[in-house]
């Protein structure tokens, strides 16, 4: 390893420790002071919380490496083409087959009741990859992003008055489990290869709006399969408490999972080498300094995938579920409101993909748009959107009842900010709610839910959906905001100058 990438490497295990400090801390206190947890399922978490921060940090050096580079290269070389029938071919091909190697899928279709799990993958795969073709084609046919989304929410919410209301929770979680950490990095390259080819003011702009539409794909399709099978109440797999007596039996949890997470990563990966290779052979053709440093790099977000999701399935889960439940069972049970709020508010910064967004946000604005300004405004929109949720379990409010206001909201924002705030917003929705909230809120709420003694699914199920639809306001309030700043500073400028021309004036009648 070279000395910059050895530097790189351990700026990364900083950024992605302190992301999951918080988090554990507050695990801690509420295993301490609030809510006794036995130590068995807590010596788990803590090592769950150990790989999951070296998993982010050699995760986001990875897609630095290889999964950015990777789909721009792509993204250019499919447009340069303009041959618009291979364009359409290759992007739908890409969006299925990398959606269906996203883990959070496969959890989503076990707890579908009485239609098979390949239907409800490959349903939701193609719907992913389709939406990728539509959001691919609006950047090079210059089509405003918010007419899209006014469309097909609608077709969305029109379809859902067709669907068992048991069922709707699940069709909109859909779209938030199916743009995570391995669709997300490249998905957001391959806008900007993209537009890369366009020289209009709007390109870089429209090079976000990807994951946007890749998010509302998935929950049609989900909607569509719920008219045509017409499922029953859903069930759902309880989350399995870890009993521990020694240190080897604490490892061997982790070590059993490895196999699992070696397999399910590497099947992730394939698809995106061999379509690199392809092209590479045909046309992008790379020197090799290039191709291996992009090779350290897919080896890179391989161990970091795998360690990640093992830490956060086998450590996290359990935890989030064993604290939800108690929390849920209490006399004062409102209290889940408040922390669940704080841990929405911490719980995003752990989250991959939301790194990879910043990162591109404030290289595609050039620092326009500080990271830390958007990290701070994407957490209070997680937060408030857990918090929703929890108050949603504990007054048994119907998941429409807050989406539909909340998508209307949404779109109605965008016709009064900047066009790029609108498409950021959007895209965010998709990737806040990735494998953390999978893995440490769904199963919080589940326990929750559980001791309410309520429908699991019904009331559980909806939180990702939450989660993918609160940061759309907050971060579009936030270019109203900066909108609205501009204008002022703009209007003062004005002012200045007139004030500076008035002065030169008197000055000239003076003499």
């Amino acid at each position: 390893m070279k000395t910059k990438d050895k530097t790189v490497l351990k700026q990364k295990l900083k950024e992605s420790l302190a992301s999951v400090l918080p988090i554990t801390a507050i695990v801690f206190l509420l295993c301490f002071f609030v809510i006794p947890v036995p130590t068995d399922i807590l010596m788990a978490f803590v090592v769950g919380a150990v790989m999951l921060t070296v998993g982010m940090g050699l995760f986001t050096l990875g897609t630095d490496l290889a999964m950015s580079p990777v789909g721009e290269h792509v993204g250019s070389a499919i447009t340069k083409s303009r041959k618009l029938w291979f364009i359409i071919t290759v992007c739908l091909l890409v969006g299925t087959i990398i959606t269906i190697s996203e883990p959070d899928l496969q959890v989503l279709a076990e707890q579908v009741p009485n239609i098979p799990n390949a239907v409800i993958v490959w349903t939701v795969a193609v719907g992913a990859g389709l939406f990728l073709v539509i959001a691919l084609l609006r950047i090079l046919l210059n089509i405003k992003l918010s007419y899209l989304l006014i469309f097909f929410y609608a077709l969305a919410f029109i379809l859902a008055l067709f669907v068992p209301k048991e069922f709707l929770s699940v069709a909109f979680d859909a779209g938030g489990v199916t743009t995570g950490p391995m669709t997300v990095p490249f998905i957001m390259a391959l806008g900007i290869g993209v537009s890369s080819i366009r020289y209009d003011k709007n390109a870089e702009n429209d090079s976000f709006g990807l994951v946007a539409l890749c998010s509302i794909g998935p929950i049609i399709a989900v909607l569509l399969i719920g008219m045509l099978y017409n499922p029953g109440e859903s069930t759902y797999t309880p989350v399995v408490i870890p009993e521990i007596d020694t240190s080897d039996e604490l490892w061997g949890i982790f070590s059993s999972q490895f196999p699992k997470y070696l397999k399910e990563v590497s099947l992730a990966l394939l698809p995106i080498i061999l379509f690199f290779a392809i092209f590479q052979i045909f046309r992008i053709k790379l020197k090799k300094d290039s191709i291996i440093r992009i090779g350290v790099g897919f080896l890179y977000t391989y161990a970091g995938l795998v360690l990640f999701l093992c830490g956060v399935n086998v450590g996290f889960m359990p935890v989030g579920n064993y604290i939800g439940r108690a929390l849920g069972g209490l006399s004062y049970n409102w209290i889940i409101v408040p922390i669940g709020m704080l841990i929405g508010y911490f719980i995003v910064s752990a989250e991959p993909a939301v790194h990879v967004l910043n990162k591109q946000v404030y290289e595609m604005t050039s620092g326009t748009i500080p990271q830390k300004t958007l990290k701070t405004t994407l957490s209070i929109g997680v937060a408030a959107s857990v918090g929703i949720s929890m108050l949603r379990i504990i007054l048994g409010i119907p998941i429409m009842y807050i989406l539909v206001p909340g998508y209307l909201a949404a779109v109605a924002l965008s016709f009064f900010v900047p066009p790029i705030f609108t498409a950021i917003a959007f895209d965010s929705g998709g990737v806040a709610s990735g494998p953390m909230t999978a893995t440490f809120l769904l199963p919080f709420a589940m326990g929750a839910v559980d001791a309410c003694g309520r429908d699991v699914v019904t009331y559980a199920f909806g939180v990702i959906a939450t989660v993918s639809m609160i940061p759309l306001i907050a971060i579009q309030v936030l270019g109203l905001i900066y909108k609205l700043k501009t204008k002022s500073n703009e209007r003062k400028t004005l002012i200045a100058e007139e004030l500076s021309d008035s002065e030169i004036f008197e000055m000239e009648g003076d003499i």
